[in-house]
């Protein structure tokens, strides 16, 4: 996994979209103490960063060392190159000991990881009962109906072919995902919940975000330009005369909490 991004590190940090203010206040609204937080799969750091506003202390590890190199760097933020899977040993020994983390996060990679072998391992980690796994996707973009309309026929045929199986998880937006854990206080199920979160794209940043795409680079790879002249033009005349537009991403997040065994 680590591998898909390595050739586009600095584009998928560019263009990565940050993650509005309350997907963290809700989450952090649901962890009792605000000490520690374990952030997985970190990539270049943009949910660290918000989280080490609300939690004293974050812990952010990624597989992939040049992804790290982009993340932004911050008194309480440890950044931590990890394999993509750990024994028990070098959990401890990397990330923190058993029960002593009362949030980890997975902001746009759960889909990745091997399950059988991570959630025990969340589970063994996160204080109890009250320690909370919050994992969240986003989606495409809304940015005008014409460009819409561009993009999601853009993705739906040119891209697919290029996707990672594991890109459909993300697609059907994380309902079908395994998530063997309780709903947190004052909800009746663990998601997903949606959010939104804006952000300004002029017409380069639009083409950026794309190129940003593993399945970009996948396609590149095997000589496949997927952003041809004649694809661009299309997404020429959708944009239209605006220099910038807003750009709405929506944010699809899977919460909850471990019991008391």
């Amino acid at each position: 996994m680590a591998d898909l991004f390595l050739k586009q590190a600095k584009q998928y940090a560019d263009a990565r979209p940050s993650y509005p203010p309350q997907l963290f206040q809700f989450i952090a609204s649901k962890t009792p103490s605000h000490n520690l937080v374990w952030d997985v799969g970190t990539g270049s750091g943009q949910a660290a960063k918000s989280l080490a506003g609300i939690y004293e202390k974050v812990i952010a590890t990624d597989a992939s060392e040049k992804q790290l190199e982009f993340a932004g760097k911050l008194p309480n933020v440890r950044y931590q190159h990890t394999p993509s899977i750990m024994s028990k040993s070098e959990l401890e020994q990397t990330v923190a000991p058993e029960g002593s983390i009362d949030l980890v996060t997975i902001a746009q990679a759960l889909h990745w990881f091997d399950f059988p072998t991570f959630y025990p391992q969340v589970k063994w980690v996160l204080k109890k009962p009250h320690g909370v796994i919050a994992a969240w996707c986003y989606y495409l973009p809304r940015v005008s109906g014409a460009v819409d309309t561009v993009l999601d026929q853009f993705y739906s045929t040119d891209v697919s072919p290029y996707w990672d199986p594991a890109r459909k998880l993300v697609d059907k937006v994380y309902t079908s995902i395994d998530f063997p854990f309780e709903p947190v206080d004052g909800a009746d199920h663990t998601g997903p919940f949606e959010f939104v979160t804006e952000t300004l794209m002029d017409f380069d940043a639009l083409l950026t975000y794309i190129k940003s795409w593993s399945a970009y680079q996948t396609a590149k790879e095997k000589g496949v330009e997927l952003l041809g002249e004649d694809i661009v033009q299309k997404f020429k005349v959708a944009w239209g005369e605006d220099g910038q537009k807003v750009a709405k991403f929506p944010i699809y997040l899977r919460i909850g909490r471990v019991g008391d065994a």
